[in-house]
């Protein structure tokens, strides 16, 4: 990389750090000022809007070529497949709000379930479900509107209990040998799955287990629990979508048919018209506007980072330093391989694709420095994940703060478990011994 082209590559970033600091900057300090809602007083749809203007302008190249990208990373393929689960998931909740169904799930919930144990419960099954599934977007698709009305019917705090759900939603993610960071690290770094999945479980399963005591020990032993009188059929559109996605049935089709027989069940059990099924639908697609934007523009600033070399440029950097720590064995080429996937994500907050990039230097930094391929693709998957589950603007905040009607940094900062897992991570990396040189694997 030339001068030119590494001035370029660190101008890049310019985008991402403006649109960080207009968007939580803007929040926290407003939030400091005590105004109401104060992620809400510039959306982030907005204020990205001047990140992606100065990344057309800084791109040197006609604007139609800047167009062409920025349309480029908001279509891709990815960042669509988000958006449509968005409106699905949306229009599920919208659905099931309105035919009694949500009513059903909460009270059914409430009479066996006792409050103290709702938060790890919530932990539980979020992440036994993302496991099953491989996605923590659809599983907190499913669940997001349980969950609220869980919350407002226990007297928990909203962001604690999304916190919950993104906890155990993303140690799914993690660790399920079907999720896209799975397929997506092993097939990079050249390791075996349940290699992988082996090595992952030895750092996420204690990590899991410090997260599920400590939302214990934050439910409150007095929540005011209030059950109501509720039909069992309410119940039978969740358990059927949560039956078919632990089955590996498609995000989509879960999706599609859970609104087919919340519909069904309100106008058979219930009162519900479906003559609205169609209003419904489309008002569950309007509540979810603001993520599905935010989440195309953000796409689109990727791009442009991705093309104009700024995670390049990172990358670069980061294994040069690695190269000068004097830590034993590889530790440091484990920590720029976790700093690597880890910053990548931050910059594009699409963990899949942060693996992607990051991939071939990770691969290079393992073969060159004796780190098996098991050992560095778990480390692709832990990070990205960690990361994923820690920034305000990436799909998973988006959607719990759109559900709970919560800032996406509300939302994160109560993400106990990606913090939990950092720090095993990292003590996981301290306590590593050189590793003899691994055969690589072909799938």
């Amino acid at each position: 990389m030339n001068a030119a082209s590494r001035q370029q590559a660190k101008l890049s970033l310019l985008p991402l750090l403006l649109f960080v600091f207009l968007f939580l900057g803007t929040g926290l300090y407003l939030q400091s000022q005590g105004v109401a809602y104060a992620f809400y007083q510039l959306p982030g749809p907005v204020a990205i809007i001047p990140a992606l203007v100065l990344a057309v302008w800084l791109n040197r190249a006609p604007i139609a070529q800047g167009i062409d990208v920025l349309v480029k990373g908001a279509g891709n393929n990815n960042i669509i497949t988000m958006c449509i689960i968005y409106l699905l998931a949306g229009a599920f909740a919208a659905v099931a709000q309105a035919s009694g169904g949500v009513d059903a799930v909460v009270n059914a919930g409430l009479s066996l379930v006792p409050g103290t144990l709702l938060l790890p419960g919530l932990f539980v099954i979020s992440a036994i479900v993302a496991t099953a599934m491989g996605t923590s977007m659809g599983t907190i698709g499913a669940l997001a509107p349980i969950a609220v009305g869980l919350s407002q019917q226990a007297g928990l705090e909203p962001a604690l209990v999304a916190g919950a759900l993104l906890s155990g939603a993303m140690f799914g993610d993690n660790l399920s040998i079907i999720s896209d960071t799975t397929i997506a690290a092993t097939r990079t770094q050249g390791a075996e799955m349940k290699d992988k999945f082996r090595e992952n479980f030895k750092i996420a399963m204690p990590a899991a287990l410090i997260t599920l005591l400590l939302f214990a020990s934050l439910t409150s032993s007095d929540s005011a629990i209030t059950v109501k009188e509720f039909n069992w059929t309410g119940v039978l559109p969740y358990a059927a979508i949560l039956v078919l996605a632990i089955a590996g049935m498609n995000v989509f089709l879960v999706l599609l048919l859970g609104i087919v027989l919340a519909a069904l069940q309100g106008a058979f059990f219930a009162d519900y018209q479906l003559a609205n099924l169609g209003k419904d639908i489309f008002k569950g697609f309007a509540n979810m506007q603001e993520i599905f934007l935010l989440s195309m523009f953000v796409g689109a600033l990727g791009e442009f980072v991705k093309q104009q070399g700024g995670l390049a440029w990172i990358a670069g950097h980061i294994a040069a330093l690695a190269g000068k720590l004097a830590l034993a064995g590889n530790k440091a080429q484990q920590l720029a391989i976790a700093a690597l996937v880890f910053i990548s994500n931050l910059c594009i907050a699409n963990n899949t694709v942060a693996i992607v990039i990051a991939a071939d230097v990770s691969k290079d930094l393992a073969e060159h420095n004796n780190i098996s391929p098991k050992r560095s693709a778990s480390l692709l998957d832990i990070f990205s994940c960690i990361s994923q589950g820690l920034v305000p603007y990436g799909a998973q905040a988006l959607l719990l703060g759109a559900s709970f009607s919560l800032s996406p940094w509300d939302v994160v900062t109560q993400s106990y478990y990606c913090l939990i897992l950092a720090a095993a991570a990292l003590i996981a990396i301290s306590l590593s011994k050189h590793q003899a040189k691994a055969v690589t694997a072909t799938s």
